[in-house]
């Protein structure tokens, strides 16, 4: 790939030694800064800091290229190596005002976190888990990576279920933290494994999924998904499996299974089909069609859309209503709507993990990942 020069202002400050030390100075406090974040900032950012750092202590990129299949280092050696001519000043300065920022973010974090919202529930990094007025809420909370779900959150995911199934609330409601309802699997979960691991990470990542989407067939009350936002891929197929579903006009849902040599989960192959009917379903699971709330609404996927300007509101006020019911008489309900498909979920689901385990250990499916992973570095 052609190196991406930054673009630098054609500015020339004249430097004394005495602010080139404070400079350096900056940068090496930076450094432990860095090293005192509690949280992890992405890795973007990290990728970003990593190629800022090499540029500032090293200058523009040299080394060779990894080969393709090491994903770490290719990402870091693209990254640095988009800097192109930056120099090393400039670079300094740039992954000094980063770090600058990153702790002032968690700064803020941490105010908000000092008063904790009421009922919340402890031992969450990547979710808030709330219990309220018979309503127990299970917020994805990265808003930084878009509520992309990685291998911790599927397990806390998993937890706030089990909790949520035992405790005193009526319902459960699933939703996101920020703009993204969720980004759905975040790929960087394959970025760290080396070639020799790639049939251990293939199995352990079904064994983690078939868990995942079991723990949503077997919720014993009524679960409902409040999107805010954008919904890809997981987060898309499980709604089939969740009671309601209530959307901002604003969200949309895709699931680009084929774009990335992956197959349907969730359940989504046998549901989706039931709900929209096989030609809408194709288009979405086999086609990557992105809905808009309207569309996925029409096709069954979606219970209601609301208008963003009133969402939250509007939305809330029902799950209240809803939550004074009988908790019992709801319960007692659902299983009779559900008790006659669960044991076909069940095998629904172990079939599309065992082909999905196919599919991830496929060359097919590693390139796509790869090209992925490149477009994304050329935006």
């Amino acid at each position: 790939r052609p190196t991406q020069a930054v673009c630098v202002p054609a500015i020339h400050l004249h430097m004394t030694a005495a602010t080139m030390q404070v400079s350096q100075k900056d940068f090496q406090k930076a450094q432990e800064q860095l090293k005192l974040l509690k949280r992890d900032p992405g890795n973007e950012t990290k990728l970003k800091l990593y190629a800022l750092f090499k540029q500032a202590t090293e200058g523009p990129c040299n080394a060779p290229k990894p080969g393709m299949m090491d994903f770490v280092k290719k990402a870091k050696w693209e990254a640095w190596k988009s800097l192109g001519t930056l120099s090393q000043d400039d670079a300094r300065q740039k992954y000094t005002e980063l770090i600058s920022s990153l702790v002032s973010a968690e700064s803020a974090n941490q105010k908000k976190e000092a008063s904790p919202e009421e009922g919340r529930h402890d031992g969450y990094e990547t979710l808030i888990v709330t219990t309220k007025n018979n309503i127990t809420k299970i917020m994805f909370n990265r808003p930084d990576r878009k509520n992309a779900i990685n291998h911790q959150m599927y397990r806390e995911i998993i937890k706030a279920l089990e909790e949520a199934g035992k405790n005193d609330s009526t319902i459960a409601v699933i939703t996101g933290n920020g703009d993204y309802y969720s980004s759905g699997n975040d790929l960087n979960n394959f970025t760290n494994v080396q070639p020799g691991e790639m049939e251990k990470m293939a199995k352990d990542g079904a064994v983690l999924l078939k868990e995942f989407v079991g723990h949503f067939i077997d919720f014993p009350k009524p679960l409902i998904a409040v999107v805010n936002g954008p919904a890809i891929g997981i987060c898309v197929t499980v709604l089939g499996l969740c009671d309601l579903v209530y959307a901002s006009d604003r969200a949309t849902f895709h699931s680009p299974f084929s774009q990335l040599g992956q197959s349907p989960e969730g359940c989504s192959s046998y549901l989706f089909p039931k709900m929209m009917g096989l030609a809408k379903a194709s288009e979405m699971l086999l086609f990557n069609k992105k809905l808009t709330a309207a569309e996925a609404c029409a096709q069954g996927l979606v219970t209601e859309v609301f208008p963003d300007s009133s969402f939250q509101k509007e939305v809330w006020a029902r799950l209240e209503a809803y939550a004074r019911l009988p908790k019992n008489s709801l319960a007692v309900s659902k299983q009779l709507l559900r008790s006659m498909e669960k044991e076909k979920l069940h095998a629904v689901n172990s079939r599309e993990c065992e082909v999905l385990t196919e599919r991830w250990l496929s060359d097919e499916c590693v390139n796509a990942i790869v090209s992925f992973f490149q477009r994304k570095s050329k935006l």
